[in-house]
């Protein structure tokens, strides 16, 4: 076996000349397989690799398996770009689910904010986004999460901050929410991070915990106000349509009486003409026939009738004055 020495620190050591070989041979082994193993990465399907060489931005990758330079030379950063990322405001979910658990603690630094009448609400609310560039996220911003709540704090402060405290609780909730969405994404835009806002969602609205019980009490006087109004206003519309149709009913009478009435005199006047016009052109004949008709509805009515002769002298005898039908 042959023998080589070896001077480690002014010692000298005999060491075998096919261990030195295998030492040698082993420490290039490793150097091979830990150079093949940092030379190649992997970015999954929803992905991006920034890829950079000696702190220097030089490529994005895709989903796959690629090559680097070993050895720190080449640098890669995974970013998930189709992943969405959310940020809460107000309260913090320690755990998500059908019964969802909430921390107790409280967020008023950030959830407190001062309507445009001056009042205090209590907004919670939701942030979600993705990254839409990797290479500006990582180059051009050093605390992603901050500046996103940063940002969020800022913008919402400033849509709440324009409307009243009725609008933020309920008719603009919904208008707060695309504003901040659309304030945020331009502050964003303008630092060039590459962050896309998807959506802002505002969760809970609500008077702060030590006005709250009061301000209850000031709604449920309003909504026992509001019904009370309503219950009058239901009754005066009652009221009013049946006093509408109860005088659009006699009005109708009315209408219908005169018309009638009209319509009488009408006929009553057109027949007195007609037999006027008769009696002018045969007088003597006309005042028979108006005496016969008449004579014919007086008599009608008489149940006993008596023929006298005009020329006859004590008529009393002839009449029986005990009758009750004389008198009828």
């Amino acid at each position: 076996m042959a023998v080589k020495k070896v001077n480690i620190g002014g010692n000298e050591f005999e060491v075998s000349t096919n261990s030195y070989w295998i030492a040698i041979l082993a420490i290039i082994v490793i150097v091979i397989l830990f150079t093949s193993t940092t030379s190649f990465y992997k970015i999954e399907a929803n992905e991006k690799g920034v890829v950079t060489r000696f702190g220097k931005f030089l490529k994005i990758t895709d989903n796959g398996l690629h090559w680097k330079i070993p050895w720190n030379i080449d640098k890669v950063y995974k970013v998930k770009v189709d992943y969405r990322y959310k940020e809460e405001f107000g309260f913090r979910t320690l755990r998500a689910g059908v019964k969802s658990r909430y921390s107790e603690k409280q967020f008023s630094h950030e959830s407190w904010m001062l309507t445009g009448d001056l009042n205090i609400s209590d907004v919670r609310w939701i942030v979600q986004y993705n990254i839409k560039d990797p290479k500006n996220l990582l180059f051009n911003v050093r605390d992603i999460e901050g500046t996103i709540r940063n940002v969020s704090e800022s913008a919402m402060r400033t849509a709440v901050g324009d409307r009243s405290f009725h609008e933020v609780l309920q008719s603009d909730r919904r208008r707060i929410a695309i504003l901040t969405r659309d304030l945020m994404q331009g502050i964003l835009d303008k630092y060039n991070i590459g962050i896309a806002i998807q959506t802002v969602e505002l969760k809970d609205v609500r008077p702060p915990v030590p006005v709250r019980d009061s301000f209850n009490e000031v709604n449920r006087a309003k909504q026992e106000q509001e019904t009370a109004i309503n219950q009058a206003n239901q009754l005066y519309n009652k009221e009013i349509f049946r006093a509408e149709g109860e005088s659009q009913k006699i009005e109708q009478e009315a209408l219908g009486y005169a018309i009638n009435r009209t319509n009488r005199a009408k006929g009553d006047a057109k027949l007195f003409t007609s037999v006027f016009e008769q009696y002018i052109k045969a007088k003597d004949i006309t005042k028979k026939r108006l005496y016969l008709e008449t004579m014919e509805v007086v008599m009608g009515n008489v149940k006993n009738k008596y023929l006298i002769d005009k020329d006859l002298k004590g008529v009393l005898p002839l009449l029986n004055l005990q009758s009750k039908e004389v008198g009828k």
